[in-house]
């Protein structure tokens, strides 16, 4: 890159009392100037501050390296305001080519109905933003009506403990938004080129480290909030309806004393032109890897004392998923570690990270911006190195951690005040029909806050000992079962939304996964694994990874209409990158490769060995050549068979709820008789 080390430098225009930051050696000339107030929220009165903006630039000079199209695009947009201040004042149903990428950074996406033919039918995704998944009562009850009056009727969970609306139409956005804003919520950042939501483990646990990680990750978000006003001068007419931010995240985000900052600008980290891509940042505790620490950008750790008492952070860099099929210069790669810093310490070195990635990440090419293709090119040393001179300090050595654990927090639990928490499984994350109407209910009679997992799930949570059973059977009611009557290959298993809304999907994914899951079911019943047998499914409708498809043991990724690339060998812990092992696999034909896949774990597996450590150990070759040469499992001889059903009412009232599970009412029945059977045995070996 051609910009300078160091801090941002300013350039005079021909109004001298204006200044706007250079970046990336361009000179930005003859714009006139504009006076634009930024409130600091938290900050009393008497120290706010009169910055001067510059509007849009009229002409801007040759630079001496190829950008984007996306990075010309916000270097004129007043700070991500025009043109689509002016396309939402139009009628048309749709947004340009320029406000569609700006309203990301908003948090919306422009999508249209891929199922429907002739006329497209345009619409909008709202994506909240809900650091550590946190969504108050009121915002949870805001979200649920707005989803029946302004969208298609279901809510979307989503791995980034966010909530997805689909379906909104451009003529409502403005109310749906500020309806968020004046609800506790907000949009912003949740998509674009800056900070998305950040990520910590969901559980309401009254602990000190989980406490702390989650205190940390609000001021994470808190820092890298844009502050230029963009988002509230569109959709509240620049009411700023903010809480009140900690003094420290204040602090650290005006401190320039490394250069980190873009002086007199009201964009003081990010400047004109935000970061090159999207950026992700998770935190959390040692063993617990509920957030997929390794595929972020930064991976917070919180690191504590004999006695549990925080004391720093470990710090990983360099994680991401998405790539571009048959692209080898694209690839997903696992974050590592950086190195330790001292818990006060942690915004700045956040920050300086940051800084990194948007002075010297890639701008002429988007495939390639994210910071792990920087950290790839660079190598570990010297982007440590360069982060160490925003940071003004050298990292101590990452301090060693135990195994790393996925956590599901599925079921009933104590919080740790004397109130209880229910994590509760939600197929791909879909809120819909009897299951949102009775969630609602319970949500609203009991005034429960809720918290969103990375893996799509909900939690309830502060819920007294009283209401533990009436609660239970009302959930159950509406197909909210306890996580042990749930198909194990369900309660990991992802999907991102896909087809038929997302314009990047190649083929199907959340619509696709429910008939998948019960195939593979079939399959490990055809080669004798047992019911409480799994493997980590995820599912994607393109190769850009938005529900992780490559830390899964079997990764499916979308790689043409109705077929699919296979990915094995990730770990159900999420500690270990998938490989590619097949391409373009049309999805009838699944079963031909899975077949032989599983009855060789069945038979040849070590003690104890996951379906993805068992892939890696007998290596792709070897595999392949398995599939070549199958012809079936050996006939084994006919199962017993138990008559579940006396009744015909019995029947339709057990097949009622598994239709909710998209079962029929045999395998609903099966897996609580095996459950039963299990557990009996279990309080037998105890």
């Amino acid at each position: 890159m051609t910009t300078s080390f160091g801090a941002a430098k300013p350039v005079v225009l021909e109004d001298p009392k204006v200044q706007i930051p250079s970046f990336h050696g361009l000179r930005i000339a003859n714009s006139r100037a504009l006076t634009h107030t930024v409130h600091v929220p938290s900050v009393p009165s008497s120290t706010r501050f009169l910055v001067r903006a510059v509007a849009t630039p009229t002409k801007v000079e040759t630079a001496p390296e190829k950008r984007s199209k996306v990075e010309l695009l916000k270097e004129q947009s007043n700070y991500i305001r025009f043109p689509l201040n002016e396309e939402l004042l139009t009628d048309a149903p749709n947004i340009n080519e320029a406000a569609t990428q700006l309203i990301k950074f908003h948090g919306s996406y422009q999508q249209y109905n891929r199922d429907e033919r002739g006329t497209r039918s345009y619409s909008f995704m709202l994506r909240t933003k809900n650091p550590c998944g946190k969504v108050p009562n009121r915002l949870y009850l805001t979200m649920d009506d707005l989803a029946d009056q302004f969208g298609i009727g279901t809510l979307r969970l989503t791995t980034r403990q966010t909530f997805q609306l689909h379906g909104v139409l451009k003529k409502d956005l403005k109310t749906v938004m500020s309806t968020i804003i004046k609800n506790m919520g907000s949009t912003l950042g949740a998509c674009g080129d800056l900070n998305r939501n950040v990520l910590a483990p969901a559980a309401p646990l009254v602990r000190e480290d989980y406490l702390f990680a989650q205190e940390t990750a609000e001021n994470l978000a808190a820092l890298l909030t844009p502050q230029s006003g963009f988002y509230y001068d569109m959709w509240v007419d620049g009411e700023r309806i903010m809480s009140a931010e900690p003094p420290e995240v204040v602090r650290a985000r005006m401190d320039n004393s490394h250069g980190t900052n873009f002086p007199d600008s009201p964009e003081p980290i990010y400047g004109t032109q935000f970061l090159p891509r999207k950026f992700k940042i998770a935190v959390t505790v040692p063993t617990d890897n509920s957030v997929d620490i390794l595929t972020n950008d930064i991976g917070v750790v919180v690191v504590t004392d004999d006695k549990g008492e925080p004391q720093g952070f470990n710090i990983y860099v360099g994680g991401g998923m998405g790539r571009t099929h048959r692209l080898e210069a694209t690839f997903p790669r696992l974050a590592e570690p950086l190195g330790y810093v001292p818990k006060e310490d942690i915004l700045y070195a956040v920050k300086a990270i940051v800084v990194t990635q948007r002075e010297h990440g890639r701008r002429d090419d988007r495939k390639y911006s994210r910071m792990k293709y920087l950290i790839s090119s660079w190598g570990i040393e010297k982007f440590r190195s360069v982060v160490e001179q925003y940071y003004g300090k050298k990292f101590e050595p990452f301090r060693e951690l135990p195994e790393w654990e996925f956590k599901s927090y599925l079921g009933w639990h104590e919080q740790g005040d004397g109130s209880l928490y229910c994590g509760l499984h939600v197929d791909n994350g879909r809120v819909g029909g009897k299951m949102k109407k009775t969630l609602r209910e319970v949500i609203e009679k009991y005034n429960l806050n809720v918290r969103i997992t990375p893996n799509q799930n909900i939690i309830l949570t502060d819920i007294l000992a009283k209401w533990k059973r009436p609660i239970t059977t009302v959930l159950a009611q509406a197909g909210l079962l306890q996580p042990r009557y749930v198909d194990p290959l369900n309660l990991t298993a992802m999907a991102c939304p896909a087809l038929p809304l997302c314009p990047l999907a190649i083929t199907e994914a959340e619509r696709g996964i429910p008939d998948l899951l019960k195939r593979i079911r079939t399959v490990f019943e055809k080669v004798g694994l047992k019911y409480n047998e799994s493997v980590v499914v995820r599912v994607t409708g393109c190769p850009n990874g938005c529900a992780r498809p490559y830390m899964a043991e079997l990764g499916l990724v979308g790689d043409g209409p109705n077929s699919y690339q296979i990915w094995l060998g990730g770990k159900p812990n999420q500690t270990a990158l998938a490989q590619t092992f097949m391409d373009k696999v049309k999805v009838q034909d699944l079963e031909k490769v899975l077949e032989p896949l599983f009855y060789n774990w069945k038979r040849k597996r070590q003690s104890k060995e996951s379906f993805g450590d068992f892939t890696w150990r007998m290596g792709f070759e070897k595999l392949k050549e398995l599939v070549e040469k199958w012809e079936g499992p050996p006939s084994v001889p006919a199962r017993y068979n138990l008559k579940l059903f006396a009744d015909k009412e019995t029947y339709e009232a057990m097949d009622e709820l598994a239709k909710l599970q998209n079962k029929n009412a045999h395998q609903l029945a099966m897996e609580v008789v095996r459950n039963f059977v299990a557990s009996q045995q279990n309080g037998k070996s105890e």
